[in-house]
């Protein structure tokens, strides 16, 4: 029998869905959410992935210059303004009635991934490239960047998976729609990567930003920017824990760290379950 919460979860929403009430318009607007849902998120980490491999000096944004250096500043921007405002009160609000009708509720956090990935992708494949190129790695250099850089998605992707990977995938809202059922979300996440810092998704990505083999003022620029926002902006979401959580989430803010993991580890958070 599976005891792993993290996989139990999305097991049983999966055969829920997998026999679900009779209901074909219901049925149809899930299963083409959740097509678009994860094209527009596979594109998105795709996009991501090949941008940043190459130190964002190609791309298919061909904004003439010096136009370019606001196109770019606005793709840099859009992303953590409307994702941070979609996570406040009014933000979620927005989302449940952006799809009118009884659905936009429980298709809410489909819909925020959705915006989330278009968001992705337009940066990455839109980016203007300066045409500087600073550093290339070759030879050994270049293989163990190389490593690095896919370790980092990978410490990204297991991180997702902690914190419960069919909200960070948007598989939750359409899944329930299918199966007819309140979305519900995943407890505070404290397993996994969550046991040595609290915030290992927002790292992760920033190691993403600082392994690339290719290293130009396009590459610096984003991962200054956005490395300054994985180490701000996780402070609202702990507002929200603290607000949910209540003092589960102070213990657990106290002996586990914010974003570098001791050396040695206090108390277990399996305290705070």
């Amino acid at each position: 029998m599976i005891t792993d919460p993290r996989i139990f979860r999305l097991i049983t929403l999966i055969r829920l869905a997998l026999s679900p009430p009779k209901g074909a318009g219901r049925i149809g607007l899930a299963i083409g959410f959740g097509i678009v849902c994860h094209a527009l998120f596979a594109l998105a980490v795709l996009s991501m992935i090949v941008a940043m491999f190459h130190g964002m000096s190609e791309s298919l944004g061909r904004v003439t210059w010096p136009w370019a250096l606001l196109a770019n500043a606005a793709l840099i921007v859009q992303f953590p303004l409307v994702h941070s405002a979609l996570l406040t009160g009014r933000g979620r609000a927005l989302l449940a009635r952006i799809i009118p009708g009884m659905h936009g509720g429980t298709l809410a956090t489909t819909t925020y991934a959705i915006i989330a990935s278009a968001q992705l992708l337009a940066l990455f494949a839109l980016w203007t490239p300066s045409g500087i190129v600073w550093w290339r790695a070759d030879g050994m250099a270049f293989w163990a960047i190389c490593a690095a850089y896919a370790i980092s998605w990978i410490i990204l992707a297991k991180a997702s998976f902690d914190a419960g990977v069919e909200v960070q995938s948007g598989a939750l809202g359409w899944l329930s729609l299918m199966a007819r059922i309140r979305p519900v979300f995943p407890d505070m996440p404290t397993q996994g990567l969550f046991r040595l810092i609290r915030q290992p998704i927002y790292v992760a990505f920033a190691l993403t930003l600082w392994t690339a083999p290719v290293w130009t003022p396009d590459q610096l620029v984003l991962a200054v920017s956005y490395t300054a926002y994985c180490l701000a902006a996780p402070r609202l979401k702990e507002r929200r824990f603290e607000a949910l959580y209540g003092a589960r989430f102070s213990q657990y803010r106290e002996a586990v760290p914010y974003a570098a993991p001791k050396l040695k580890r206090g108390r277990r958070t399996e305290a705070y379950k």
